[in-house]
């Protein structure tokens, strides 16, 4: 072929690593294949054995196992000091790895200055924000303590929680009741309208609540969450058809059981927040996720929780382990009024749903929810596909019309995440910095890789 037949053909590029480039070629008319690609992470080896000769795959064979065929259940609900073991009468339960109180962010600081008061242990604010540096406060992550809480994650004694048990194997998780969005405490808001809400819904909601799982039997969380994923939920930002499945199973039971007034108002306060599925979503993961977490050899993430402050994951071979890194910026969609400047970085127990295999990871299940946290429909689906990549199986029973009903992608293999460089997605909302304001937004994060290069750093000796 002659040199000048050669430059006369049409060109057909090829594009490596970052999609921007082929997004530019294509712009001005190139025909070009994208390949995704990414350098593995720093100090990264191929790993197929612990230095103790474990077989890495098969041990996590059977964490994916375990965490496949767990089988939430919703068995009843009571107040956290009562029900949660080892809980102190002056112990806060914060999301994410653990901190003190001069670390602490903002939101969750306002968080515990609410609780303080919510609780009779301070009269105002200032005053509990005095005892909490004084020390008169004992704080701990919820994940010490088989529990999760969304955004700050705050839980006191006093506070009614959900009781999650893993039917397959028998341990117990625990969430507390969602509050809704705006000025709640879990976005760190505080004032006497998050004070009466709090209050109404431990002296009205849960009572109620108590009384229809008393009559309905167990719940199958399970179930819900499958249903809810055929139906545009993906189980941590969207939960509207979750919420919806709820009230079905719960709405007879309540009116046989409460009062005229009571189931209103119940009715209308869980129909009016469409997140209320969240804590029942997460406490179903972290019930699903918790058998897994001492298998030696296993590389699989069975924490990844956020604190404001820091971002930390536990792997299932190195139980009661931290790997932390600072907390990163959330990429989102902004309440009126705000912006990037107020934002606190990511926090929150929430990403329980995509350690799971569910929330960011199901993505592809709940195109719509790129309305509430930013992206399009097209990224929604390229998300869960890329999941796959880093994870070591899927699920059975949580599936994706739109990819076949081929399952969500399930365990996250902290070998897999160095070789690829890919990192987890979430999807989330975002707090305001300062205490007191409460919610600003939502948005679109990864994890960060220092977490995994410690974590793979640890499985390597």
């Amino acid at each position: 072929m002659a040199i000048q037949d050669l430059f006369g053909q049409p060109l057909k590029a090829v594009n490596v690593g970052l999609e921007s480039f082929a997004e530019s070629l294509r712009a001005q008319g190139v025909n070009v294949v994208h390949v995704d690609w990414r350098p593995p992470l720093e100090g990264y080896v191929p790993l197929t054995h612990t230095a103790d000769g474990i077989d890495i795959d098969a041990a996590n064979a059977e964490a994916v196992a375990r965490i496949r065929s767990g089988r939430p259940l919703l068995v009843g609900m009571g107040i956290a000091r009562d029900v949660i073991p080892g809980l102190g009468e002056r112990m806060i339960l914060h999301a994410g790895p653990p901190i003190s109180w001069e670390r602490m962010c903002g939101p969750q600081r306002g968080a515990v200055m609410g609780a303080a008061v919510y609780e009779g242990w301070a009269s105002s604010y200032e005053e509990a924000a005095a005892m909490a540096a004084a020390g008169e406060f004992a704080f701990a992550p919820c994940h010490h303590f088989h529990a999760v809480g969304p955004m700050a994650g705050i839980v006191s004694p006093s506070m009614p929680v959900f009781i999650v048990q893993n039917e397959t194997f028998g341990n117990l998780a625990y969430s507390t009741q969602n509050e809704g969005l705006g000025r709640v405490l879990r976005y760190g808001a505080y004032g006497d309208d998050v004070l009466a809400r709090l209050k109404w819904m431990e002296t009205t909601l849960y009572p109620a609540l108590k009384a229809v799982l008393k009559a309905t039997g167990p719940i199958d969380l399970r179930s819900l969450l499958a249903q809810a994923l055929h139906m545009g939920d993906e189980g941590h930002n969207r939960n509207r058809a979750g919420t919806s499945l709820f009230i079905r199973q719960i709405a007879p039971a309540l009116i046989e059981t409460a009062t005229k007034k009571v189931a209103v108002e119940v009715l209308k306060f869980i129909d009016s927040n469409d997140h209320f599925f969240l804590n029942l979503s997460m406490a179903a993961m972290k019930a699903m996720l918790e058998p897994a977490e001492g298998i030696a050899g296993s590389t699989i993430v069975t924490t990844m929780a956020r604190n404001g402050t820091e971002f930390g994951i536990r792997v299932a071979g190195l139980p009661g382990e931290w790997f932390t890194a600072p907390a990163p910026i959330v990429q989102g969609l902004w309440l009126p009024g705000f912006s990037e400047k107020d934002a606190n970085p990511d926090i929150g127990d929430s990403a329980i749903t995509e350690t799971g295999g569910v929330g960011g990871f199901a993505m592809a299940a709940a195109p719509a929810i790129v309305r509430f946290v930013g992206g399009t429909s097209a990224l929604a689906l390229q998300v869960t596909q890329e999941m796959y990549q880093i994870t070591a199986g899927e699920h059975e029973f949580f599936t994706v019309p739109a990819l076949n009903f081929r399952g969500t992608p399930l365990g996250i293999d902290v070998r897999k995440v160095m070789a690829t460089g890919i990192l987890p997605f979430i999807n989330t909302g975002i707090a305001h910095k300062e205490p007191g304001v409460g919610m600003v937004g939502a948005g679109l994060v990864r994890a960060p890789r220092q977490c995994f290069e410690a974590a793979f750093k640890r499985i390597s000796k």
